[in-house]
């Protein structure tokens, strides 16, 4: 238990799933030559990019190596003075709030603070700008606060992609509050995710292409489609094609992601999901004649993302839960889940001492049922003397008790 230990803190850290799969596509690798290079097969290596297993020991150490990013070149010495003119730029201000994880903020306050030089500073030379002022500390935010922020910037508008994947308004934001439960429940991993959205995003998908849904009365048919012939036609050829195809099309040209991205969320190879979204721009392009007639695949890109835009946002689609009744009914669950496993395990540990308390200490070899057997006559007492055995014993009552004639008697 120790040497294992201490090889999983001694191995070399690996990136997240989807950044393992862009650098390794940077490199101009494919999933073949790495599982040459590492020894293992193609399918583990896809499960390695798609999060559901991690390499260990050796072949983590060599993947690592694999993937590594190319060390960027170093520039030149500097004089000292040179490189104290040099400044860090601030950087450019984000255009949306994005939530600060609680596990990163932790990690940044509890870090040292930088060590103060032994030696006195040396003189600035001349000319040499001031430092800029320092900026003030990001807010610390709380779980809450973190997962409130993450649900009112990406709820609304996950509702109504998901609309726009099943053709359900109910059933999207049912699955959209069910993902979020989910990220509730595992927060600490989402928090610190590279993008938290698209986790989200990932299992509102998940959870809204799901079979089991057609066992449901209400969500069993689509609602009605648009009024508008335009949109009506758009939405019945979305609804037409089947989930993985309708899926590929939804990220790619009205989320917005790149085809290795686009790959990645659902689980299939980049030249796989690009065949997946020719086919289903192929169909598409049947019912709207704009965009057969564009002239190159980014003009129909294009298109399509606005007729996807418009209408995501002309249909009216139910407005999600409050953050807090989200979070509340994911505590709600888990605490309902950990009473009946508990539950569970004291009957399952009540009935176990039941059995070993009435079970029987020795083996009782159980009665054969009774047979009926033929041919053996009944018992019964003495029978009738025939007149022989009448005339029999009257000869050996008078003649003698002992001799050979008691054993051979005559009988005249």
């Amino acid at each position: 238990m120790t040497r294992s230990t201490t090889d999983e803190a001694a191995a070399p850290p690996l990136p997240s799933p989807k950044e393992r799969r862009r650098l390794r596509e940077a490199k101009s690798l494919s999933e073949e030559q790495v599982a040459e290079a590492v020894g293992v097969t193609r399918a583990t290596v896809r499960s390695w990019e798609t999060g559901r297993t991690s390499p260990r020991g050796r072949k983590r150490a060599l993947y690592a190596k694999l993937i590594a990013p190319d060390p960027e070149p170093v520039p030149a010495t500097r004089p000292k003075a040179v490189r104290r003119k040099e400044r860090p730029k601030r950087p450019a201000p984000a255009a949306e709030p994005v939530p600060v994880a609680p596990a990163a903020v932790a990690q940044v306050s509890a870090a040292p603070a930088a060590v103060a030089p032994t030696s006195a500073p040396e003189p600035e030379p001349a000319g040499t700008p001031p430092p800029p002022e320092a900026e003030p500390a990001a807010p610390r935010l709380s779980p809450d606060e973190a997962f409130d922020a993450l649900y009112a910037h990406s709820a609304p508008g996950l509702v109504r992609q998901t609309y726009l994947l099943t053709g359900r308004r109910s059933l999207a934001r049912e699955s959209v509050e069910r993902a979020f439960q989910l990220a509730w429940h595992r927060w600490p991993e989402v928090a610190v995710d590279r993008d938290p959205v698209g986790w989200v995003r990932a299992a509102a998908y998940e959870y809204a292409m799901s079979p089991w849904h057609r066992l449901r009365r209400v969500h069993r048919h689509p609602d009605a489609p648009p009024s508008e012939p335009a949109r009506r036609a758009l939405f019945e050829a979305l609804l037409d094609l089947p989930p993985a195809y309708r899926r590929t099309l939804l990220l790619y040209d009205g989320v917005g992601l790149d085809l290795p991205e686009t790959a990645a969320e659902t689980e299939a190879s980049t030249p796989a999901a690009a065949g997946r979204l020719e086919v289903a721009r192929a169909a598409v392009a049947e019912r709207l004649p704009e965009l057969a007639a564009a002239a190159s695949p980014a003009e129909q890109s294009e298109l399509l993302q606005d007729r996807l835009g418009g209408l995501a946002r002309a249909e009216h689609v139910p407005a999600p839960s409050p953050a807090r009744t989200v979070r509340t009914g994911s505590e709600d669950k888990a605490r309902l889940w950990t009473r009946a496993a508990i539950a569970f395990v004291a009957l399952l540990i009540g009935a176990t001492a039941l059995t070993l308390h009435t079970a029987p200490t020795h083996y009782e070899q159980p009665l054969s049922p009774p047979e009926r057997v033929g041919g053996v006559p009944p018992r019964g007492g003495p029978q009738k003397l025939t007149p022989q055995d009448l005339k029999l014993q009257k000869v050996l009552k008078e003649q003698l008790a002992h001799g050979p004639e008691r054993l051979v008697p005559r009988i005249p």
